[in-house]
């Protein structure tokens, strides 16, 4: 079994690979910083002895997108993890637009280049496991986040809808989402805000992830604080929903720092 993981070089994607490498999963990285992945690599040595494989690729540019698939397609891989994705913060009228620009071409555009090539070929196969890493700001819209949480909430009615057509399909093909709430990464750091509330560690949102990916779960939602906003996020009214994130995101501060980050909220 293979999986390739975007984003693997911290957070939310080195978990990931640490996790399903501890489960006899071949690996295939990607990230930005040759370094970090290198790193990864080593600490999964420590413990396993699966493959790996590191491939260093840009992904807020569709062309190394489509490269990155043409290097892998003949590998047959099993799994795709989308995790690659960052995040800014501040006003809409402020932020830096080619920023902006950036982060959608990352947290949009990659996981829908990517979601759509390996599909083709996991259909083709009758066997593959997609997974599309969003957060609980897919299910709102988010002052002071706001390109932020629209991108997220892409992905997951982008994955969601997805889902269905496999299913109507009957294709032994999955297809989800994972939504988690702050987790503790450099995604902070990166975006220029702190969280309100404590967040969970990558690892553990990584084994909640992959144990419930492979019962099925097309959207998942890590603790049982985040699904309980998910929850108010649709029987709230609307305005109530954007004053509180409004008030919640206010207690975020600092400054973006000039890197893109592999992690996920």
């Amino acid at each position: 079994m293979i999986a390739l993981i975007t984003g693997a070089s911290s957070g939310i994607g080195k978990e990931l690979a640490k996790n399903l490498a501890s489960r006899g999963f071949n690996l295939i990285l990607v990230a930005r910083r040759p370094e970090r992945l290198r790193e990864v690599k080593e600490q999964i040595a420590m413990f396993s002895d699966v493959k790996v494989k590191l491939i260093c690729r840009d992904l807020s540019k569709a062309e190394q997108c489509v490269e990155l698939y043409e290097l892998v397609k003949r590998m047959n891989v099993d799994m795709v993890v989308n995790n690659a994705g960052f995040g800014l913060f501040g006003r809409f009228d402020q932020t830096e637009l080619d920023r902006e620009l950036e982060m959608i071409d990352t947290n949009i555009r990659a996981v829908h280049i990517l979601t759509k090539l390996f599909l083709q070929d996991f259909r083709k196969r009758n066997y593959g496991f997609i997974l599309n890493v969003a957060s609980i700001a897919g299910f709102m819209a988010g002052p002071l986040m706001a390109t932020y949480y629209a991108s997220k909430n892409y992905v997951l009615q982008l994955t969601r809808a997805i889902s269905e057509e496999v299913r109507h399909d009957g294709r032994n093909v999955y297809v989800g989402v994972l939504c988690p709430g702050p987790v503790d990464t450099d995604f902070n750091r990166v975006a220029g805000a702190q969280f309100a509330i404590g967040g969970a560690s990558a690892a553990e949102i990584a084994e909640y992830a992959i144990e419930q990916m492979f019962r099925g779960k097309t959207v998942i939602v890590p603790r049982t604080e985040i699904k309980a906003l998910a929850a108010l996020s649709k029987a709230a009214p609307s305005r109530l929903m954007l004053m509180g994130t409004y008030f919640a995101q206010t207690a975020r501060r600092g400054e973006p720092e000039d890197e893109k980050n592999e992690n996920n909220e």
